[in-house]
């Protein structure tokens, strides 16, 4: 049966609610994972290394014998670099300084000021001591996001990076291990799943506790993510890749079933949408589609994807193409038309912005140098691309002057005792000078 993808038309009256059933996405919501994943953690919590040994054997069917086992050494690391073809390193050495010129850029400083009585206000900015970084190693490796992750920690200033990379049957992508000796990874674990999360972030004698987890994973790392934030930190409970492409008709539809195909064929879960005003550019792009999706290597993930999740969308203009871009407020958003610069004031929501025809989101994925870890299901609205600050914390510097005390002291006297803070006020009071 041919590639089905739904068509929707923004000027239909049912168009808000069957574009809400299309965005519906719940990523961390089954309650038998939710318990598995408990379970799981306190195990690692009560049984350490013994459990996150019995784990790996079961769940990534890794038999490893002893728990020191369970790292990679640095050699190995080293040799996998070494051992890589000429084209595959250069182009791992090449996103690699991309990446990490475009991260230096984000790097902020500590900051002070001083005032006329002699008060010094600022702040000082601090890199985390210890991060972990989970890469996934089930359906595909992402050598991409090892770059992605660790190199905007190293920039920061991270001491060590501490990686976790499930090994099934303990095989590996050798570009993963590559690219950890590449970004300058500390310590690479083979373990995945839950397991690798609790113990991350809870510690164990093999294993060091960091201070924050980032990283994509299945359902089972990102409930446990969620479940271990406040022991640590971490960066997002990722959902499904998603893109949204903004077309005025005019680039080669073929280009832009591709475009769509590019994040289909990473999960059926993924979501692919595109947005046009006109009707006959998303017939091309349908028979682009369907013409296409026999030639792809992952032809029967990327089906799913877009029968389920998928759509192309007639609007009015751009007007109300960019309304609904900032409703979606998408992952990856790319704006294939002749002037994306005039667009770009109207589009408030969005993790990433590729702008013009030429500009493919999967530049983004490896090589153009901002971070490819983005929002995603919508969270565009209130979230950021993973950087350099998300591996910085900020202390707030305060030091008065005997004469800034004494001002200061009044104002926070006054507010003190209105809140009914005796010794609040009687602190501040007693730094009040004598006039």
């Amino acid at each position: 049966m041919p590639l089905q993808v739904k068509r929707l038309d923004a000027s239909s009256i049912d168009f808000n609610s069957r574009m809400d059933s299309l965005l519906a996405w719940e990523s961390v919501s089954d309650p038998r994972v939710q318990q598995t994943v408990n379970d799981i953690i306190e195990r690692i919590k009560q049984q350490g290394d013994t459990a996150l040994l019995q784990l790996t054997k079961q769940l990534d069917r890794a038999n490893f014998k002893t728990v020191a086992n369970l790292e990679v050494s640095p050699d190995k690391l080293q040799a996998a670099l070494a051992n890589l073809g000429a084209e595959q390193r250069d182009a791992l050495m090449v996103a690699a300084e991309r990446i990490r010129t475009y991260h230096e850029k984000q790097k902020q400083d500590s900051w002070r000021y001083m005032e006329a009585d002699g008060t010094l206000l600022g702040q000082q900015v601090t890199p985390m001591d210890r991060v972990g970084i989970y890469v996934p190693g089930g359906k595909a490796s992402y050598p991409s996001s090892v770059l992605m992750n660790a190199i905007p920690a190293k920039v920061a200033g991270v001491r060590e990076v501490v990686m976790a990379v499930p090994m099934p049957n303990g095989q590996v992508n050798p570009l993963v291990l590559a690219a950890a000796a590449v970004a300058g990874v500390d310590r690479v674990f083979a373990i995945g799943g839950a397991q690798a999360v609790a113990a991350m972030a809870y510690g164990t004698q093999l294993v060091p506790k960091v201070d924050k987890i980032v990283g994509p994973g299945n359902i089972y790392v990102a409930t446990a993510k969620r479940a271990v934030f406040g022991v640590c930190g971490i960066d997002m409970i990722a959902g499904p890749s998603e893109i949204l492409i903004l077309c005025d008709g005019k680039t080669d539809p073929d280009w832009i079933a591709m475009d769509l195909f590019s994040q289909a064929e990473h999960d059926e879960q993924a979501q692919s949408i595109l947005l046009c005003d006109d009707e006959d550019y998303l017939d091309q792009v349908e028979a682009s589609l369907k013409r296409l999706l026999p030639t792809l290597g992952r032809e029967d993930i990327a089906e799913v994807s877009m029968q389920n999740r998928g759509a192309l969308v007639k609007v009015a203009n751009m007007d109300e193409a960019l309304e609904i871009t900032n409703r979606i407020a998408p992952e990856h958003l790319e704006l294939s038309v002749a002037d994306p610069e005039a667009l770009l004031p109207k589009i408030r929501h969005a993790g990433a912005i590729f702008m013009g025809r030429h500009t493919a989101e999967v530049l983004g994925d490896y090589c153009a140098g901002p971070n490819h870890v983005l929002p995603t299901s919508g969270t565009a609205r209130f979230s950021s691309p993973l950087g350099v600050y998300d591996f910085q914390k900020r202390s707030s510097l305060i030091m008065f002057s005997p004469e800034g005390a004494s001002k200061m002291g009044k104002v926070a006297s006054v507010l003190a005792r209105g809140e009914g803070l005796d010794a609040h006020a009687r602190s501040a009071e007693y730094r009040i000078l004598e006039d």
